[in-house]
Order: C-alpha cells, then sequence, then structure tokens
C-alpha cells in the first residue's frame, strides 16, 4: 500500500473543437489493468465510427502496467502525447480514451501532439484529481465512561472516527496516516491514562479533492 498518490476521482467527459476536428475525451479510474482495457473497448464500441480512437492508461502502484495507442494516427501523435499528459498530471489508475472526428483540415504532427495533448488535459480537468492518502483503522477498546471524552478528543484534534462497535466495551476505530499510527495511540493511552487495548484491523485509502489549477 503506497503512502500517498493522486489519481483521477472518476469518469470524466469533454469535447473540443480544433480545426474543425471533434476531439472528445473520456477519462475513467481503473485499478487493474483489465479494467483500462475494457473502458478503452467500451468507448471503441460506442464511436465505431470515429475516425481513430485513441489512448493511454497507467495503472498499478509501481505504474507497471503502461500502454499508449495511436489508432492509426501518424506514430507517437496520439496515444504518447495522452500518457506523458497523465504522467505530468502525476497520476496512477487512470485511463484516457481520445476519439476524434477528422473534420477535413489536416493538424500535422505537432498539431496533433498539442490537440491530443489539451484534450487528455480537459478530460482530466472535468474528471478531477484526488489525492489518496493510505490510513491504518486501529480499533481502540475503552470503557463506556471514557467514549464523550475519547471521541471529542479525536474530532478536536482531525482524527477521523471509522466505526464504533459495542459490547461489554465500546471500540473506537480510528484512522492514523501510514508509519503515524504510534502518534495516535499514544494520544489516546494518555488521554485514557492507560486504559485502552489497541488492535490493527485493516488499512484504507482517504481521498481529498484536489483544487483544479486554472
Amino acid at each position: 500500500m503506497l503512502k500517498i498518490y493522486k489519481t483521477v476521482k472518476g469518469y470524466g467527459q469533454t469535447e473540443i473543437e480544433i480545426h474543425k476536428s471533434r476531439f472528445i475525451a473520456y477519462v475513467e479510474r481503473a485499478e487493474r489493468e483489465e479494467e483500462a482495457v475494457a473502458f478503452i473497448e467500451q468507448i471503441k464500441k460506442k464511436h465505431w465510427n470515429a475516425s481513430h480512437n485513441c489512448s493511454a492508461y497507467m495503472v498499478g502502484e509501481n505504474d507497471q502496467h503502461q500502454k499508449a495507442d495511436d489508432d492509426g494516427e501518424p506514430s507517437g501523435t496520439a496515444g504518447k502525447p495522452i500518457l506523458e499528459i497523465i504522467k505530468k498530471s502525476e497520476l496512477k489508475d487512470t485511463v484516457i480514451v481520445i476519439t476524434r472526428y477528422f473534420g477535413g483540415i489536416k493538424l500535422g504532427a505537432g498539431g496533433l501532439i498539442r490537440a491530443y495533448g489539451k484534450s487528455a488535459s480537459a478530460g482530466i480537468k472535468k474528471a478531477s484529481i484526488v489525492e489518496r492518502q493510505g490510513h491504518t483503522r486501529i480499533a481502540a477498546e475503552i470503557d463506556y465512561n471514557q467514549l464523550g471524552m475519547l471521541e471529542n478528543q479525536l474530532r478536536q484534534q482531525g482524527y477521523i472516527i471509522d466505526d464504533k462497535q459495542f459490547a461489554d466495551k465500546i471500540t473506537l476505530i480510528v484512522l492514523e496516516k501510514l508509519g503515524q499510527e504510534a502518534v495516535v495511540k499514544q494520544k489516546i493511552t494518555d488521554w485514557t491514562a492507560g486504559q485502552v487495548e489497541f488492535t490493527h484491523v485493516g488499512n484504507l485509502y482517504v481521498e481529498t479533492l484536489v483544487p483544479a489549477v486554472e
């Protein structure tokens, strides 16, 4: 699990016109290569009559799955510029398809590179970018009479209480950033005068929206 990374929030679609050609950008999150391939095929099927359906994706914690497809455009003028925009935006687990309907005016290699890059950027902006930060779910088992105090202390310091479980004692599931688990455990220990038992119950990502840059 990564400590932190950026990806798209979800599906995004937008269209721009460049010298009478229509460029329709489709963007989606894909956490497995199979998902990226399926998304590309879905758009190709939708726009079976388009001049081109160019695409690129980058998937995996270590960006181990990367592919760029020019789909009939001159080599290196479509898929690669799309992939470069994904990289420039520092995104992971992202797939982009740019559908082009040719408008009769040739753009040349440089024009195509700029057009596909511009379309990819517009699509990403439409989809929005999120930052995903890895957190550990820490179970803190306490007595019922400590619940109000502990909830108040945690919320005042910005901690997320992911769940509450009621039994003979009460268990709060608290989220802490990966690598900083000892920090919140020490705080809870101090607040409860040591009357607490901890268990790690898995990890998850917390997403926050990255403001768009105009």
